[in-house]
């Protein structure tokens, strides 16, 4: 028996160690096309072979020397996905905690509306959105990219199941001790509440981070665009600029990468308790 359970245990490393390989395998490519001029990038495409004669850190140098718009992006980028993230965040605990601990007429119904918006892809509702957007006079702003999105149907769902499972007894607790309910969830709810959002922090960071569409369809200004937006017309009919796009990729993994670190002791945590209730 423990013979067998070894090799399960051997044959479930070497599949993750597979998995992982997988999965870093386009980023290992991209570290290593950064060290070769863009016109090796044109001519061979992504492979692991390294001309040590050509590798250099000229394109991070011709990243940081000023003479592009790069940072400006990443500024704005950085920007609205920290204010993005933040605000979502709260507002979407704070629907997903009213439809979790309180009762009220039509809640069951409002939480199918959710689930039904969740089915619904983003792209049907761009229009809509835009023409939002025009009659708030926000286009070509940051506002213009975070509004629209502040409350998320699937926050708010994951904020209601990982709440579902918290005894209601806290706040029967709180009240006999004469604490407000604002103060319940601020003071109670939110501290038990960091597994979900370092779940949902790390997965709405990214989804900001990596905003493509809505940015382009709102920002206009050349200095105000997102990184991915930014990096994407790198590439043009009448010129590409590789050295810059390629550093530029890597550069831009750093902000996730870090979210990551600084919450994964929170993460499993908080994406195996969203799915359980009781």
């Amino acid at each position: 028996m423990k013979s067998k359970k070894n090799i399960c245990s051997v044959c479930l490393v070497l599949f993750f160690i597979l998995v992982a390989g997988i999965t870093l395998l386009p980023l290992i490519l991209l570290a290593v096309a950064s060290l070769s001029p863009g016109s090796e990038l044109m001519r061979n495409g992504l492979n692991f072979n390294i001309d040590f004669a050509k590798a250099s850190l000229n394109n991070y140098v011709q990243l940081f020397n000023g003479n592009n718009s790069y940072f400006y992006w990443y500024r704005n980028s950085l920007t609205i996905t920290i204010v993005q993230v933040a605000m979502t965040l709260f507002l979407s605990a704070c629907v997903g905690y009213g439809f979790a601990m309180y009762d009220f007429k039509g809640k069951n119904f409002l939480f199918v509306c959710v689930l039904l918006v969740m089915m619904i892809p983003t792209e049907i509702i761009l229009l809509p959105l835009y023409r939002m957007t025009i009659a708030m006079k926000t286009i070509d702003t940051m506002w213009g990219i975070i509004l629209p999105y502040l409350v998320l149907p699937m926050l708010v769902f994951f904020f209601r199941q990982y709440l579902s499972g918290i005894p209601r007894d806290f706040l029967d607790a709180a009240r006999v001790d004469g604490c407000t309910e604002y103060g319940i969830f601020l003071k109670i709810m939110l501290p038990l509440m960091k597994p979900s959002f370092a779940a949902m922090g790390i997965y709405q960071g990214m989804q900001s981070w990596n905003n493509f569409l809505w940015p382009m369809i709102v920002m206009r200004t050349a200095t105000k665009i997102t990184l991915p937006v930014g990096l994407a017309g790198l590439i043009t009919p009448y010129g590409n600029n590789y050295d810059i796009l390629i550093a530029g990729s890597c550069f831009a993994i750093i902000p996730i990468l870090i979210l990551f670190i600084c919450f994964q002791s929170y993460f499993i945590d908080g994406m195996t308790a969203g799915g359980v209730k009781g």
